[in-house]
């Protein structure tokens, strides 16, 4: 088969690299978004990580997966299907079988598919001579054998040489999609800057795997795709939970408030802690605890001595932090806890996602313990709500609980660089001293009380967890007391729905069926309602960021509908959630538990059928 000299272009494409957890999967899929993101393709990511840390290797349980989705138009998911797979072994070809479209390049390391690598990921037969392939157009490359051929008189190891095969497989991807490949070698020579040989040796394998594309005749073809027309600015590759902490950063900085943040390492929001302690320079102060506790009232107390106190975890470990939550929200002291959610119960799906944690956010506690519950819905607008979160928190003095989850923290896609000026101001609600201070006297507006920082003159007061008196703070064990105190702690959380935006729609306003969602399902929900919407279906969106309290437009956008679906990735707790609010109402749900993010192809085929 003769090439075509000229490449193919491509409005779009998904590809998957997969292996085994050691093959550098990962590293290949970030190198590959990097690249593409630096020649300004939109993109979306999904990693998909092995739940167990050292399962079998060769087998399915340890297949890791990243999937990237890149094109010159606006990207909002990481693809239903991949277009192109790159499979390190049998387990990699097995486990995404299904997901690869019909007609699409399945790329094989041949070396890997002997007879023991076939049993361990449970084949009878290799399916590259089986004839089950002849949908795709399948690729075999000796990837281990020409890797070790490549740096046969290097100075490194066995190992060495073994774990750079997965630059020969980004080479192959490289070579195919025309990706320049400097600044992966940038990246290499930075990252191994004290070891060259490892530095050298990876860089000869990459172009290595890349000459191989460029003479082997399988290929007929390589693609390009164009740069998509972004919103004018600078731009950067960014993962949720990066832009989570960076949100908190210009918080501290706009607010002039110190960030301090307590946490106990948990998957998948571990990465919060990691990218703020990398910090210090700029007075990000972390803490890793002993445990969830810890880093909650560890956070308690730094926000009592007047930092921007943060704590993050997910499921798990937010169910643990539930009674030093309840603390905070009874001293109405700004904490924000971060959940980036993944599947249950109890330790359950570490590694995959799942709107899993929506009822314990707004009532996980024991008593009367209303807090302020916001969510993320993409990657980098990761940023944006934990700068709201912390602005909310310091001007009301309550806690705030971000939901992310395992989808968005993991997952990329290009942000555009803010300035401190392009936010909103953050004004810290703080006692001055000279004050008649009283620790529960509030304002009239907001109820929100004052924070008196300790060691400031004439502010001294107690603080506890036993209830107060209204204005005084004393410990009060009066009946009428205690229920005027939870009636105002709560109506404090309704009166912040008044500067909060109202909720907006994605579609006609009078359309037959309006989409529900929340949270971290809006690119999938966007991308099925806009292709209906472009099928001239009579379909609408609205996405919730706002859980507690709800826009106060709420009611009113609901009763413009005759038919409502709520879209989720846990049992329907939203659905039931706007039942409780809105009772009359009619909301329907379509529910996925699977530990993956909604399809388009399967929403809409559900919208279909709603609409007919």
């Amino acid at each position: 088969m003769k090439k075509n000299t000229e490449p193919i272009d491509l409005e779009k494409v998904v590809i998957k690299f997969a292996g085994d957890s050691g093959d550098g999967m990962q590293f290949s899929g970030n190198q590959f978004t990097n690249t593409s993101a630096l020649l300004g393709n939109d993109l979306s990511t999904f990693p998909d990580y092995p739940a167990e840390i050292r399962a079998p290797q060769g087998t399915i349980a340890g297949v890791s997966g990243f999937q990237i989705h890149i094109g010159s138009i606006h990207i909002n998911t990481p693809g239903d299907i991949a277009d192109v797979l790159v499979a390190m072994n049998p387990a990699a070809l097995k486990s995404n079988r299904k997901s690869i479209k019909k007609g699409g390049i399945i790329i094989v390391n041949i070396d890997s598919f002997t007879k023991k690598d076939l049993e361990k990921a449970g084949y009878d037969n290799s399916p590259l001579s089986d004839n089950s392939l002849d949908e795709f157009q399948v690729i075999e490359a000796p990837i281990s054998k020409l890797t070790r051929e490549s740096l046969k008189d290097s100075k490194l190891s066995s190992k060495s040489i073994s774990q750079s095969k997965n630059m020969f497989a980004l080479g192959i991807v490289y070579w195919m999609f025309n990706r320049p490949m400097t600044p992966t070698e940038n990246f290499i020579n930075k990252k191994f800057s004290e070891k060259s040989e490892i530095a050298k040796g990876n860089i000869k394998v990459l172009h290595t795997g890349y000459n191989f594309a460029n003479t082997i005749e399988a290929f007929s073809s390589s693609y390009t795709v164009k740069s998509a027309k972004l919103e004018k600015g600078r731009y950067r590759n960014v993962m949720g939970n990066q832009a989570i902490a960076w949100g908190f950063i210009a918080a501290s900085e706009k607010s002039g408030k110190e960030l301090f943040l307590g946490s106990y390492p948990i998957t998948p929001a571990s990465d919060i802690l990691h990218e703020l302690a990398k910090y210090k320079n700029l007075g990000v102060k972390t803490f890793q605890a002993e445990d969830e506790i810890a880093g909650i009232c560890s956070a308690i107390g730094a926000s009592f001595a007047g930092n921007l106190g943060i704590t993050t975890t997910s499921g798990p470990g937010f169910s643990l932090k539930g009674e030093a939550l309840g603390l905070a929200i009874m001293t109405e002291l700004p904490l924000v806890v971060v959940d980036v959610q993944r599947g249950g119960p109890s330790t359950g799906l570490p590694t995959k996602t799942e709107q899993s944690d929506l009822m314990q956010a707004l009532y996980g506690r024991n008593g009367e313990s209303p807090a302020v519950v916001i969510a993320c819905s993409t990657p980098s607008n990761c940023f944006d709500w934990s700068f709201m979160a912390s602005k909310i928190t310091l001007e009301y003095n309550t806690p705030v609980i971000l939901l992310s989850d395992g989808y968005l923290g993991n997952g990329s896609e290009p942000w555009k660089i803010k300035t401190i000026k392009d936010m909103p101001d953050i004004t810290p609600l703080i006692a001055k001293e000279g004050e008649n201070y009283q620790p529960y006297l509030r304002d009239k507006k907001t109820l929100a009380r004052k924070l008196a920082i300790p060691g400031t003159k004439g502010l001294e007061h107690r603080l506890g967890g036993l209830e107060k008196e209204d204005i005084s703070g004393n410990v009060s064990y009066d009946s009428e007391n205690h229920e005027k105190m939870c009636n105002i702690r709560s109506e404090k959380i309704k009166k912040i729905s008044e500067i909060i935006p109202i909720q907006e729609v994605y579609g006609k306003t009078n359309a037959d069926l309006l989409v529900i969602g929340w949270g971290g399902t809006y690119g999938s929900l966007y991308s099925s309602v806009d292709n209906l919407i472009n099928e001239g279906k009579s379909i609408a969106l609205t996405q919730f960021n706002y859980i507690h309290p709800l826009p106060k437009n709420t009611l009113e956008l609901l009763n413009r509908y005759k038919k409502i679906v709520v879209c989720e990735l846990n049992s329907g707790q939203f659905a039931n959630y706007l039942r409780m609010n809105f009772q009359g109402i009619i909301f329907e749900q379509y529910n996925k538990l699977q530990g993956l993010p909604f399809t388009t192809l399967e929403l809409e085929s559900h919208f279909k059928t709603l609409l007919d």
